[in-house]
């Protein structure tokens, strides 16, 4: 390209990305990161080094969680809007207490092999190899410590019914009340009945 169909293109172009700003500068758009580089690993938020200490779900039981199959956590602060037993409850929170420790210690692996890869490029860039092991050494800590979330709702849905299944869809509203209304050409009666409907 000519420097003449340069100039031209620049003149039908004027907001183009070689356009500078009234202070001389070029212009350019704040990173959506902006901020984060104070983090203390910069991967994780506050927030997330805080629910991670604490063996919080973090988002990691989605899969299970969001297809109907229940947590150990939330079903106990719905125990009696879903008409769990005592001894529901106690296996429940067995479950639960088993859950938060081993994801306690699960965390703390994810969050010192995201430390170290952090650190790496604190100081300086790692080397092919030693990136490679960093990264590899992070996913398979967040995979266990996803492990350890998704295991817990699966030792969950055992103990519970349908109707109990279904009533926790309702309230945590990821489907509608099946009790609502009976589907036409469905017998009242036995929905109700199916459905765990009072």
């Amino acid at each position: 390209m000519g420097i003449k169909h340069f100039a031209l293109l620049l003149m039908a172009f004027p907001n183009n990305a070689l356009s500078q700003t009234h202070d001389g500068s070029h212009g350019s758009t704040p990173s959506a990161y902006a901020g984060e580089e104070t983090r203390l690993i910069k991967s994780l938020s506050e927030q997330d080094l805080e629910e991670i200490a604490h063996g919080g779900g973090w988002g990691l039981a989605r899969a299970a969680e969001l297809n109907g199959v229940p947590g150990p956590t939330h079903l106990l602060e719905l125990a009696v809007e879903v008409g769990l037993t005592d001894q529901q409850r106690e296996d429940i929170e067995a479950i639960r207490a088993q859950m938060q420790a081993d994801a306690i210690t699960a965390g703390e692996r994810f969050v010192a092999a995201e430390r170290a890869l952090d650190e790496a490029f604190q100081q300086g860039a790692p080397n092919a190899e030693a990136l490679k092991r960093l990264v590899a050494e992070a996913g398979k800590a967040r995979a266990a410590l996803r492990l350890v979330h998704l295991n817990a709702h699966l030792l969950t849905l055992p103990l519970l019914t349908n109707a109990q299944v279904s009533q926790y869809s309702v309230l945590r509203g990821y489907s509608d009340d099946p009790c609502a209304s009976v589907p036409e050409g469905h017998d009242p009666e036995m929905w109700r009945s199916h459905n765990g409907c009072n």
